[in-house]
């Protein structure tokens, strides 16, 4: 298939597509890369093979092949593969605004974009939280949903013409939307940028929901995609602030540095590069600020809890490297300027939220205290660690 990569209504370049194989075989005229992903045109102006990232790129739009239950739910669409769905809407997403235009049709952005016209989406959520194969609804694919990453179970919705992102735990854990939620109650308290973040119920399962936030006019450009095949590993973390201030992000340190103290706190093992970024203007390309924090949920060691122990990683993510948190703390230059005493009392409502939903978790109290505990000591430590370095100062 003859296709037209697009960014909203400008043309980026016109590629071959086989649809069963989901690569691009060939790219036959690049017309304007600057509008491309950051991605793409760092690969083409490296003079490094366009066809291949841009296969791998359009690849990773996709629903995962790791995603939790994925063969249950590619039985309910009644798809072989995620890859398929890539075809079904555009490849259409509501982190960006790219898509694949058919070469000859005449078909434009604003009658297709998932920002303006709203999609079926019941039929799909239930399918993707339902533990079992029993419906035999037609599920409608014209839909964002095509379009999501990561491990866990996700769905697009739309309420009063808003959109929201439901998320589910790892398969029978339940704190990943817990976490998300104490991690905006933390950013609340701390005066940090970030996405609002609360606990619904779909299919007697708890999920997490928030807003997408980005618009028509605007997308989500990951580190990931920044720093590819543009910075020595080792110096990832100064280069990417680098690039940011350079682009005209002049708070760049500080909104990655609340980030890291953030993921200290909840112990977040998984800061990987496609969950922090900036937010792009795709009209005039103007770099507009960070991207608010999001996807906190692989955090207070849920993979590890049991009734019995609770084993403590101390081990988080930092940009190309897996370092111990303290080591990550100290990347950040001033200390001082984060008041814990904001967070007094936020153990306890975090402990209410747990009990809250305990007649459907069916988490222990055993499990909840020491959750909890485990909070109230990390926020503690952090207290210190700022204390001491007043102290240190003050001597200098």
């Amino acid at each position: 298939m003859r296709c037209i990569l697009m960014n909203k209504n400008k043309e980026i370049l016109t590629a071959e597509y086989h649809l069963s194989l989901g690569v691009f075989s060939d790219i036959y005229n690049v017309i304007n890369i600057d509008f491309a992903p950051i991605i793409l045109k760092n690969t083409y102006q490296s003079n490094k093979d366009l066809k291949v990232a841009l296969s791998e790129w359009f690849k990773g739009r996709g629903i995962p092949s790791w995603r939790d239950d994925l063969d249950l739910l590619l039985a309910k669409l009644n798809i072989s593969t995620p890859t398929e769905l890539l075809d079904k809407a555009f490849g259409l997403s509501l982190s960006d605004q790219y898509w694949v235009k058919p070469f000859d049709s005449k078909i434009e952005y604003k009658d297709i974009n998932f920002f303006d016209h709203d999609f079926e989406d019941s039929e799909f959520t239930n399918a993707t939280f339902s533990s079992t194969l029993e419906s035999n609804a037609k599920i409608s694919l014209i839909s964002p949903n095509n379009t999501t990453d990561g491990r866990l179970k996700k769905t697009w919705i739309t309420e009063e013409g808003k959109r929201y992102l439901l998320k589910g735990g790892y398969k029978n854990e339940v704190m990943q939307p817990f976490n998300e939620v104490l991690a905006t109650m933390i950013c609340d308290k701390l005066g940090f940028k970030h996405i609002p973040y609360k606990i619904n119920i779909i299919k007697d399962k708890i999920v997490s929901k928030c807003e997408c936030f980005v618009d028509k006019n605007t997308e989500l450009v990951s580190a990931h995609q920044i720093l590819h095949n543009n910075c020595e590993k080792e110096k990832a973390y100064e280069t990417y602030i680098n690039i940011l201030e350079n682009n005209g992000i002049n708070n760049a340190r500080e909104e990655i540095e609340n980030m890291l103290v953030l993921d200290y706190i909840m112990l977040n093992e998984d800061r990987h590069l496609n969950n922090f970024g900036i937010i792009r203007n795709v009209e005039n390309l103007v770099w507009i600020s960070t991207a608010p924090i999001f996807d906190t949920g692989e955090s207070l060691n849920i993979i590890d809890y049991n009734d019995e122990e609770v084993i403590i990683n101390g081990d988080g993510r930092f940009f190309y490297d897996v370092d111990n948190f303290d080591s990550i703390l100290n990347k950040v230059h001033n200390l001082k300027r984060f008041d814990l005493s904001k967070l007094d009392g936020i153990t306890k409502e975090f402990e209410n939220l747990l009990y809250k939903y305990q007649f459907i978790t069916k988490m222990t109290d055993r499990r909840i205290n020491k959750i909890c505990t485990l909070l109230s000591s990390r926020i503690n430590k952090l207290k210190k660690i700022i204390e001491s370095n007043e102290k240190g100062n003050s001597q200098i």
